[in-house]
């Protein structure tokens, strides 16, 4: 069992995981950043891997890609901060980024890596879950690293279903049918996906992401199930910090509530 599915054993609500990129704002802000937010305590950090063409981000997160590999970021040297990471923070650690690079590095190696490292899961959003379950899982398994697969408002009853039979940890739900970024509020449309699929009984929980800003979105998303992934929100007050340490435990204490 590795870290992400022990934190899903023990608690079954009010779960925050907060996402950042690695490099992001300066080269090596990873460790004061993750070791910061288990001070101000989030339940789950998302390091994201910079990537070129971050398709499913919105232009806070893509701006946080493209500083983050103009200060020299790649994938070794974002294993080697996660493991210094590992020495320091016992929190979960996911690694979220796009199957191109994880190609050309070599996904059984990566995977290996990645467990090297202190890695708990990965999320990578256009890695099919077909192409998973046939080609990728029996490396998930061997590196004991957890793949989060993502449904969205327009993903079928069905194919929920199969992504909940594969997936071994939780479910990333996206909120909306668009790129991330933040909101002050849900609309209807999307609590009725969300009573939608708390009354669906899946076997493993979801923590609900994009659009979580603020203390309202935050205790929405947590009524509707076991939590909330926050990302555009914690990268937009990054690129304004001028202390990381403090300003990462106002910004959890205010999300909070």
């Amino acid at each position: 069992m590795n870290r992400v599915q022990k934190l899903f054993k023990e608690k079954s609500s009010g779960i925050l995981s907060i996402f950042f990129t690695a490099g992001y704002p300066q080269l090596d802000s990873a460790i004061e950043i993750a070791t910061g937010l288990e001070a101000a305590g989030v339940d789950l950090i998302e390091i994201g891997i910079p990537f070129s063409d971050p398709v499913a981000d919105g232009p806070v997160i893509q701006e946080s890609n493209k500083v983050a590999l103009q200060n020299g970021m790649n994938l070794k040297l974002l294993l080697q901060q996660a493991k210094a990471i590992r020495q320091q923070v016992s929190l979960p650690i996911i690694l979220m980024g796009y199957i191109n690079p994880i190609l050309q590095y070599g996904v059984e190696k990566f995977c290996s890596d990645c467990q090297d490292a202190g890695v708990d899961g990965l999320i990578i959003p256009d890695l099919p879950a077909d192409v998973y379950r046939n080609e990728y899982k029996g490396f998930f398994q061997k590196a004991e690293l957890s793949n989060i697969l993502l449904i969205s408002p327009t993903t079928s009853s069905e194919r929920i279903r199969i992504i909940d039979d594969i997936s071994d940890s939780f479910i990333y739900a996206v909120s909306a049918s668009s790129i991330t970024g933040t909101r002050n509020e849900f609309s209807e449309e999307q609590v009725n996906y969300f009573q939608k699929l708390k009354t669906m009984k899946l076997k493993n929980p979801c923590l609900i992401g994009f659009g979580i800003s603020n203390h309202k979105t935050f205790s929405t998303a947590c009524e509707y199930s076991a939590g909330a992934i926050v990302g555009s929100a914690f990268v937009s007050m990054l690129k304004n910090s001028k202390n990381i340490t403090e300003d990462v435990k106002m910004f959890v204490k205010n999300l909070k509530g």
